[in-house]
Formats: structure tokens, sequence, C-alpha cells
């Protein structure tokens, strides 16, 4: 760059500018006295415009700091907003010819913050990963239709932080909430062409702002304070707040993208182009990569998650498209910059840590591959109880690895099982209901004529889609999901749920709701009301909560399956429907019965007072057929009486057994 404009904006939208005189280490700066909180701002960067070498600057064009704290107002996309002139007759070469049009009056402005909370009765959970349940939510969805939260907080901070919204996490025992992005983000041009907004959010511009549009309270600043509140709301109810982070790919998309931000403060040194610089190398399906080997690009990305952990409190972060940032040059690497920083780091080293553990560009599929203090989304596990309950699997051998903590996966490095975050659904395709409901996507809604969203659904409809009247096909389903949701709450592992899957949260059949930020999405808290999935909470509640008791539902290490006494019991073991242990051939034979046992006797680790650990065995067996099995039940020494926990063929479930 040549030259930068501090501009500020008084409350009328007046514009005064302050050029940025002194540059050191290629930073420029200056002092501007009488700047107080909830000034608007933003920057106008002066350089060379050449497309052909990557250079975009145009002074035309406000800027967003990408170090503002809150961001005042938002991206409605008009041709102002693009660098370039959008509607060019020659599209093939329209990013190459400058718009000199003024862009300030169609752009959100960055706010000056005051800051002055050291989180001094801010306790944090600390719950360890062992312990964990993860409850993926979107902010405005979760509470968006709740009918206990005053309508004014609705599909905010403030509405999670609601009583009566803690209050329904607390009573299904989770111990954790994954948010949905609360990054600043701005909406694509083609959803407002439809009248459609990006509702998930993953479409960053503001690495450091929470999300206004979740803000009760205000925007020019007052959102900072309230997403701390909802922090501590949670904290106050042991809950741990993970938030869902796009480092991978900004809201500026290609060449054909607005400039919102880094695009025009350095084009060339935020993000990775091609051989031919006026194009962007793609690896995340968004237009843009972010250049994370860049030192610019990696302290932004550093110093935005130790300000989340340090002044915002949250617990940790869920990267989005993570191989992305663990890519060097071109290929993803498990030693790359990105990952060796969060290695040393001694804030972000000690949050927890998830990796989407891959990316749309070659050799991007890296489930098991990041190292440890990393867990991971796995899909195998998704993929393998799916396909397990819709009898779809050729033998027992999958099934077996994923109940059990995908060993096969993670048992390398000093990683756990824990490093395994097992999830059967995520925002991003069907929900549970409509999984046993839909075997294909129904996505009209979304405008792009039913081509968006995957294919691979591996669901099962019982023999009608979507929604019907008839009472065997609906007890069917209702089975089907406390099978799915005990497989779930039972494997060895970390679980993650969905918000509302514990309820019969029904998407209509969307498997890519993105778009839809209506009912299609938002939670519907009138089900509560319906006796059946009233006893689908009941169960899942009570399904965590048998978790949290059992210390054998929770192993912080892999099982060794050796015999560890005289009498010849182990640790794992695993049975035909005979009653008899798995032989080399069973595992290799067609089958939909399988038993696993776990035993209470062998646990590694010590309790806090040093004790050996002892817990109950458990036997926990899986039929898929459909029709019914006898199954015998294993002796001595594996036990010598059982008493039923569990039984997913019963609507209603008793109390567990202490």
């Amino acid at each position: 760059a040549e030259g930068v404009e501090l501009c500020l904006f008084d409350e009328s939208g007046r514009e005064s500018r302050v050029r940025l005189a002194e540059l050191t280490h290629e930073i420029w700066h200056g002092f501007v006295p009488g700047v107080l909180p909830g000034q608007r701002y933003g920057y106008r960067v002066h350089g060379r415009w050449d497309p052909w070498t990557g250079a975009r600057w145009n002074p035309a064009k406000l800027l967003l700091d990408p170090y503002a704290r809150a961001v005042d107002g938002d991206f409605s996309l008009p041709p102002e907003v693009y660098g370039h002139v959008r509607d060019w007759p020659q599209q093939h070469v329209a990013d190459t010819v400058r718009d000199d049009r003024d862009s300030a009056a169609h752009v959100p402005k960055g706010v000056v913050v005051h800051d002055d909370d050291d989180w001094a009765d801010d306790r944090r959970p600390k719950t360890p990963w062992a312990d964990s349940v993860i409850y993926e939510l979107h902010v405005k969805g979760f509470t968006r239709l709740h009918p206990d939260i005053p309508e004014e907080l609705r599909g905010t901070y403030a509405g999670l932080a609601h009583p009566a919204a803690v209050e329904h996490l607390v009573k299904l025992g989770v111990t954790a909430v994954e948010l949905l992005p609360v990054h600043q983000f701005a909406h694509e041009d083609h959803l407002l062409r439809r009248g459609l907004r990006n509702y998930w959010g993953y479409n960053s511009i503001g690495y450091f702002a929470p999300h206004a549009g979740y803000a009760a309270s205000g925007t020019t600043g007052q959102q900072v304070g309230e997403f701390k509140r909802m922090v501590r709301a949670l904290h106050a109810a042991g809950i741990e707040v993970i938030l869902d982070v796009v480092y991978n790919h900004t809201a500026e998309a290609g060449e054909l993208g607005p400039t919102l931000s880094l695009k025009g403060i350095d084009n060339r040194g935020y993000y990775r182009l091609q051989d031919d610089s006026r194009r962007y190398a793609d690896y995340t399906g968004c237009g843009n990569t972010l250049h994370v080997v860049q030192p610019h690009v990696l302290r932004l990305i550093t110093d935005s998650l130790r300000y989340w952990v340090t002044e915002m409190g949250v617990d940790g972060f869920r990267f989005d498209l993570a191989a992305a940032l663990a890519r060097s040059m071109h290929d993803v690497d498990m030693l790359s910059p990105f990952l060796a920083v969060i290695a040393q780091d001694p804030v972000l080293r000690r949050v927890k840590l998830i990796a989407e553990p891959w990316d749309v560009g070659s050799g991007g599929y890296q489930v098991g591959a990041f190292p440890p203090l990393w867990t991971e989304w796995n899909d195998r596990y998704r993929d393998a109880v799916r396909d397990f309950w819709r009898h779809a699997l050729p033998d027992v051998r999958e099934m077996g690895y994923r109940l059990s903590g995908s060993s096969d996966l993670y048992a390398w490095g000093g990683r756990r099982p824990y490093a395994s975050v097992n999830f059967i659904t995520a925002h991003d395709g069907f929900t549970l209901r409509d999984l046993v409901s839909y075997e294909r996507k129904h996505n009209e809604a979304n405008g792009e004529g039913n081509r968006d969203g995957t294919d691979d659904n591996r669901a099962s409809n019982g023999g009608t889609e979507g929604e019907t009247d008839d009472e065997g096909v609906r007890a069917l389903r209702r089975r089907q999901l406390r099978n799915l949701l005990t497989t779930l709450l039972l494997s060895t592992g970390v679980p993650m749920l969905v918000a509302g899957d514990e309820l019969g949260r029904t998407q209509r059949g969307n498997n890519n709701a993105y778009c839809q930020d209506s009912e299609i999405s938002w939670l519907d808290w009138g089900l509560l009301e319906d006796p059946g999935w009233q006893a689908l909470f009941a169960l899942t509640s009570r399904l965590i909560a048998l978790r949290h008791r059992h210390p054998v539902l929770r192993r912080r290490a892999f099982f060794s399956g050796r015999a560890q006494t005289a009498d010849g019991l182990r640790d794992l073991a695993w049975f035909t429907s005979r009653g008899t242990e798995m032989t080399e051939q069973d595992w290799y034979a067609p089958a939909a019965t399988l038993g696993m046992y776990l035993s209470g006797r062998d646990i590694p680790g010590r309790d806090e007072r040093g004790e050996q650990i002892l817990d109950d065995s458990f036997l926990a067996v899986l039929h898929a057929g459909e029709g019914p099995v006898e199954f015998t039940l294993p002796g001595p020494p594996w036990a010598e009486r059982y008493e039923v926990v569990v039984d997913t063929s019963r609507e209603e479930q008793g109390e567990a057994p202490g």
C-alpha cells in the first residue's frame, strides 16, 4: 500500500479522514486524539490497481478494520461495494476494471469499544475432554421460538443466556455448547438476490466482532458486553462455550466478489493466489482461501483466537475446514506453521481444539491425521452408525471400531479416545428425525433446483418418504431414533448432539438449510408438548446422566482387549447373538447383531484420591435386523446376572438404576 486513511463517521454519517503518517515494520499507524467509545470508523487504502499481479487497492472502497471489536450495520452488496465494475459488459475481464464509486454509504463500520471487564467473577467449568458432551446450536435458531423467553430477547445472545434456555441445557445434561459462527459475517450476493440470507454464518468478515445481528442490546459496542454476559450465564450453569470458527476463507469470495476488508488492504498478502494472480486458490469452495503461511495472516488468526479466550471468555474452538489451515504452500502438512503455533501457544494449547479434518482441495481429507491436542469430527463414525442401523454394512468390523473409540484412527502419537468427536448428525445434513423420515433431500426452498446438498444421506425412511399418518412407520422411526441416540451416547469418545434432535426437530427433508433463516431451521419448542417427543427428550437426558455417572463409558485410554486377571476377564469383549466371543471369521461375516462388553473392573487411571476406578460392567446389544433375534447373554466370568438399563424397543423408558 502507498497510503492509509482512517475514516471517522459521526451520527449523521458524515465522514472525516485522517491520513496515517507513520509506517513501521509494514504497519501504517498514527495517533488520533479525542476518539471515544462508540466511534464508527473504517479505512481507505491507496495503492496500485493491477489485478494481473494481484494488486487490488482501491481507495474508493471503505474497508472494515479486520481487528474491529464491534461492527455496526449490515452488508447489502450493491455494485458500489465491489472494487471492480461488477456489471461490465465483458464479464470475463470485469474484475480488471476498477470501480471508482464510493462504497462508504453501503458498508458497515467498525466501532471503537471500551472494555474494562476483568472476568474476576467468572468460573470456567474446565470439563475434561473425556467427560464432555457437546451440543451444537445456532444462537438465533435455538431461542427464536422459545415461548418462555421475552420476545425482544429471542434469537440473541441475551436469549441464550436467559434462564429458560439455560434450564433446557442443564436438564439435558450437556457440558458444552458449540455455537455456529458468531464472528461478524456477511450474506452472499446470490442469496440476497433470491430474498434469502446466510443463516449458518460461514461467511466471516470480522474475526474479533460478535455478529451484530444476534444482539438485543445494540450494535455500537453493546454486543460485546451482551456476548460476555451470555458466556458468564452458561459458565455459571457448568456449561462451556465452544465457537465454530471460519478462518479458512472470508466473505470477499473470489475475483468477482466484493471488496470489504482484506482484499482492499493487501490482496496478495492475505489470500492464496494462483499462478495467474488474478485468480484465487480455492480450497474451501467459497471463492478464496486465507494464506495462513504468511506471518501477518497467522498473527491475525492467533490474535483473534487469544482474544476470544482471554477477553470474551470462550473455552474452545471448532475449526471449519481445518485442513485448509494446515496447508503449507499447497499440500496439507501436519507440521504447518498454523499447527506449530497453536501447539506452543500458552493460551491456545490449553483450550478445546476441534478440527473439521477436511477441505475441498487435493489431499484434503485428513480424518485421524491431526496431531495431539486436537480432537476431530469423526465422519467415519457418522457413516458407520447410519449404515449399521439401516442394515447396510457388509459386516460389523467398522462398527466395532467406532463403538470403542476409533482406535484405528486415533491410537497413535499419544492420542486418546476423546480425540474422536462422535456425531450422527450436524448442522450440515439431515436432522436426526429427518434421517429416519427421508431418504432423499428436499431442498427446493433454497432456490437452487434441489441441486445443493449431498446425495449421500445414508438414510432410511421406514418405507414412506416424509411425514406419514401410518402408525407402524411412525413407531419404527421413533425406535430408530432411540437406537441412534443410545448408540451415540454410549460409544467411547466425545458425543455431539445437534440442538433439537432430542425433541424431534425436522427441517422437512432439507439437508442444506444454510440459507433458511426461518421456521425450517428454528427449534419448534411446541414439540415438547407431544408425549412422544417428551419421551425422546427424557431418554436422551437419562442416557447423558448414565454416561456422567459411569466412568466405564468415558474412558481416557483405549481398550487393550487383553485379559488382566487369571479368570480371563478383559476390559473389552465382543459377542455374537449365540453368546460366544467373536472370532476372526465372525468379524468378516454378514451380521446385523453385535454385543459389546465393557468391564468396570479394568478402567485405567486413578480417581481424585489416587484410588483405582471401579464401575459397573455393561453389555450393549445392538440388533439392526428387520426381525427379532434371540441373544444369549454371556455367563461367568463376564457376568453372574444382568439388569436392563435401556431397552430401545420400548416407547417409554423407566428410571435408570443407580
